[in-house]
């Protein structure tokens, strides 16, 4: 038995679940399914400790389809990103630079949010849309398309029948592998923990990102935790590294994170279960096949570094989202699907390569090297139509 649908989306994370609100919002009949029930707690296993900065671009395209609403006030927002250089002999500042979000806008540069949260009031908010049928415990199997629509196979043994399928389901998608679309994977021999700290000096609404060696140490502002203030970090390393960070009691670990943080922002405590994550680069071929397009981490994937990862993938879905509402008639043919490809493929090849340029300079064990970083950060800062330019480019708006 089957059942029609406009657009099947195979993956309910957070882009798969932006995804289904905004063209739910839209109006256009959604099935979105993803094989793991969303995790909505936070201190309970399984539950992604990870946050996302949402930057300008993406927050309006948040509140456009009515989710801004239920996240504003659980967000936190960075008004300045800092790059620190701590590089030298000790662990310790030896080149601070400020970005300033009021050097090119009146607003912060994004708003940080834990990705539990945004789960928990995504879904609520897809339980609101009438044309929004989400079905977590539900992935799906296998694709089959033809010029005029798609079958999708679930796990459950159903059928749907839709004229676009999005895939947001992952590095690994099994709809990017049913099209044949090849990937491009870099790998690091890296690893990033993540996890929650409060401190005692506050962040200001100041994200903070240290480079010294093994990957960058970056603290990202959070709302207060239990009366203190509170950062999420992501702390990458080689691998073996990171696994001794792992292992490490909790009060051995707190002491390595506030060294590594340059006692910033005091003595770092633990507030939450450590995480760790595997970090590589990779991008698909293509972003699109027959009836069927590529967003998120179906189509590029970039270590995280400048808040670059979801809002990569939220760009994918305005774009698409546009060309759909333009075209609502030609909904996931040809016409539609090369016209995001082609209007997306660029900046996601810039950016891919350069995230992975900043990663291995952030890596960088020997001395000359880690000198000629300082030396670059120096040389790129004091320019300041080249410093509104990164700015602007990191935000996405140029």
């Amino acid at each position: 038995m089957s059942e029609t649908c406009d657009i099947l989306i195979s993956g309910g994370g957070i882009a798969g679940l932006c995804a289904a609100a905004a063209f739910g919002h839209a109006g256009f009949r959604v099935i979105c399914v993803d094989p793991a029930p969303p995790v909505t707690e936070r201190d309970v296993d399984g539950s992604d400790l990870r946050t996302t900065a949402f930057l300008q671009p993406a927050q309006e395209l948040l509140e456009a389809c009515g989710l801004w609403a239920r996240l504003d006030n659980h967000a936190a927002p960075l008004q300045v990103m800092r790059i620190v250089d701590a590089g030298g002999d000790a662990a310790e500042p030896r080149i601070v630079k400020d970005f300033d979000a009021a050097d090119i806008s009146g607003k912060p540069f994004g708003w940080n949010l834990p990705n539990w949260l945004l789960r928990r009031e995504m879904v609520a908010r897809l339980a609101e849309l009438d044309s929004v049928d989400f079905r977590p415990g539900t992935g799906t199997d296998s694709l089959f398309t033809r010029e005029a629509e798609a079958r999708v196979g679930l796990s459950d043994g159903s059928r749907v029948r839709a004229r676009l399928v999005v895939a947001a389901d992952g590095r690994n998608s099994p709809m990017r592998q049913a099209a044949g679309i090849g990937v491009h994977t870099m790998r690091y021999g890296q690893k990033a923990l993540a996890f929650a700290v409060t401190h005692p000096i506050a962040h200001d609404n100041v994200s903070t990102e240290i480079h010294r060696s093994g990957g960058p140490f970056t603290l990202v502002p959070l709302p207060d935790w239990q009366g203190r203030p509170s950062s999420a970090v992501v702390w990458m390393e080689r691998g073996p590294r990171a696994m001794e960070l792992l292992a490490l009691e909790p009060a051995e670990f707190e002491a390595a994170m506030t060294e590594r943080s340059c006692g910033l922002f005091g003595p770092l405590t633990l507030a939450s279960r450590r995480t760790l994550w595997p970090i590589i680069s990779q991008s698909a071929d293509r972003l699109s096949g027959e009836r069927l397009a590529l967003i998120a981490e179906a189509a590029h994937v970039v270590p995280p570094i400048g808040a670059q990862g979801l809002n990569m993938s939220l760009r994918d879905l305005r774009c698409l989202l546009d060309l759909a509402v333009a075209r609502p008639g030609g909904l996931g043919d040809r016409q539609m699907l090369d016209a995001y490809h082609d209007a997306r493929i660029r900046d996601v090849k810039l950016r891919v390569k350069g995230i992975d340029l900043l990663n291995r300079a952030s890596m960088a064990e020997a001395r000359p090297l880690r000198d000629a970083r300082a030396m670059g950060l120096n040389a790129l800062y004091s320019l300041a139509p080249v410093r509104r330019t990164l700015m602007q480019m990191g935000l996405g708006v140029r």
